[in-house]
């Protein structure tokens, strides 16, 4: 929209000048410097420090970071869309930027190393609240913790979820999700199990080793 619209201002005529604004640019476009060639930075940098509850603090809102990170300074790049985290050049985290005001973005991965040593606290997380809103925990997820604490008790079940969450990390979503449904049909309440489901050739199918695990 915008390049229609300077091509067709290239017509307009400022009051009595004798020239176009298309001709005056004509003449003006020779003398105008090069556009840089090497890429440059156009966010804003913050180097907030990290809460005890694994958050940084940019400008009114709150973002996670990974607990490990607790009680350091990072550096964040905020753009336009995006805020991205760095710790010594690494980047460590990458949340959509919030646009309204005392908001917050939390990130259930950053928080999977301190829930499974208190897995209690898991079905209150904040973080898990987040999640949901955003789709990422499914009711197939849903599903299948209320069936591994039901077959497991309620600490070893939510231990074994956080075991599969933690899948996510070298799997994708979708096929965990794929892995969680075709374990909940064979009664499998383990992270290992989840990861057995495989992607077929022609999209997520179901692996020889469910095949024998559901025939069992």
């Amino acid at each position: 929209m915008v390049d229609r619209r300077d091509l067709q201002d290239e017509g307009r005529r400022i009051r009595s000048r004798a020239r176009t604004v298309g001709e005056y640019f004509a003449v003006e476009a020779p003398l105008l410097k090069p556009l840089p060639t090497e890429l440059f930075e156009t966010g804003r940098l913050f180097t907030p420090r990290v809460d005890r509850y694994s958050q940084i603090a940019v400008q009114t809102n709150r973002y996670s970071v990974p607990v490990r990170l607790i009680g350091r300074t990072v550096r964040v790049m905020l753009q336009a869309n995006h805020l991205i985290v760095y710790d010594q050049g690494i980047e460590v985290a990458r949340h959509d930027r919030l646009s309204a005001k005392a908001g917050s973005r939390l990130e259930p991965d950053h928080y999977l190393e301190a829930l499974i040593r208190k897995s209690g606290v898991f079905p209150g997380a904040t973080a898990l609240e987040h999640a949901k809103s955003a789709g990422k925990f499914t009711p197939v997820h849903h599903d299948w913790l209320a069936a591994a604490r039901a077959a497991h008790g309620d600490k070893d079940g939510t231990k074994a979820l956080i075991e599969v969450l933690l899948l996510g990390r070298h799997m994708s979503h979708e096929h965990i999700v794929a892995g969680l449904a075709t374990a909940l049909r064979a009664g499998a309440f383990t992270a290992d199990a989840v990861a057995l489901q495989r992607p077929a050739a022609t999209g997520l199918g179901q692996s020889a080793g469910f095949s024998q695990i559901e025939t069992c």
